[in-house]
């Protein structure tokens, strides 16, 4: 049996200037990432894991994870060693912050009615 060394509990939390819970799941989804709300984000093999408001379901034994602070707007929680087995961190939460990007200035595009 390997041992997993490094395993236990290493989530790493990042602030964002994400604030729209819409948008952020619109976004994942556009990506064709399975989104779950109030669930927890898986952090390996050992079972580790903590709850979040968005949880991004990935390929393996990682998820990408957003919880609201205090501040008003979300957390991302990852074990990025983790999802790095199978992504390339870097250009997966570039892709999803892109993307909500272009999702919060169609909005609000369309809520000035300049569509």
């Amino acid at each position: 049996m390997q041992n997993k060394r490094g395993g236990g509990g290493h989530f790493s939390v990042l602030t964002t200037k994400i604030t729209d819970t819409e948008i952020l799941v619109k976004s994942l989804q556009d990506l064709g990432i399975i989104v779950k709300r109030e669930a927890d984000v898986r952090g390996g093999s050992n079972g580790q894991r903590v709850r979040a408001d968005i949880v991004a379901v990935l390929e393996g034994d990682y998820d990408l994870g957003w919880s609201r602070n205090g501040e008003g707007t979300f957390d991302l929680i990852v074990v990025f060693w983790g999802v790095a087995k199978k992504h390339n961190s870097t250009e997966l939460i570039n892709s999803i912050n892109a993307k909500y990007a272009v999702n919060k200035t169609l909005k609000e595009i369309k809520e000035r009615g300049l569509n």
